[in-house]
């Protein structure tokens, strides 16, 4: 018996094809979470992944639950299957646990902000982080002096990164 293959929209086919893990999370298979406590744990790896993966692709920081659970990323409407709220839910509480992810408002659970980790203990000039060679292609390339400096107090409330001064420059101190 042949059965037919579901093509993906192209956006998500590129998404996916970033890890050989995240390749058949859209199948019925993937779309509930197992019970199974191996095939869940490799499970939640792979749709951490795809989640952080489709919003650094995106340049997106936010996720709206109603929205990303109504969007491609979690609605295969091929074979009219989606991940249900408690299984989004269970995903968003991974990242949540493992550092990549705050909610909002922790009482409600209807957005949050991606953090990413890859910054963390590191030191780094404001050019650097907006026009030095290593950020081409990260989010900061290219950001306007005044939201970096924005987005740094921002973290440095939250005891997350420090801003700094030495010789001439500005820089910031990740934690």
């Amino acid at each position: 018996m042949l059965q037919k293959r579901v093509q993906l929209p192209t956006h998500l086919y590129q998404i996916r094809k970033m890890s050989f893990h995240n390749r058949n999370l859209l199948n019925p298979f993937k779309l509930r979470i197992q019970p199974n406590s191996d095939t869940r744990k490799k499970q939640l790896e792979a749709w951490c992944s795809l989640i952080l993966n489709y919003h650094k692709q995106k340049k997106s920081y936010s996720i709206d639950v109603t929205e990303i659970l109504n969007s491609q990323l979690c609605h295969n409407k091929e074979i009219d299957r989606k991940l249900s709220l408690d299984g989004l839910y269970t995903v968003l509480d991974e990242l949540c646990r493992t550092g990549h992810l705050e909610w909002k408002d922790p009482k409600t659970k209807k957005q949050c902000l991606i953090i990413s980790k890859s910054m963390t203990n590191t030191v780094c000039t404001f050019y650097e982080l907006t026009n030095g060679e290593e950020s081409e292609g990260t989010e900061f390339h290219g950001l306007e002096k005044w939201l970096l400096l924005r987005a740094i107090k921002t973290l440095e409330a939250q005891r997350k990164a420090e801003i700094m001064m030495f010789d001439d420059s500005e820089g910031v101190k990740f934690f």
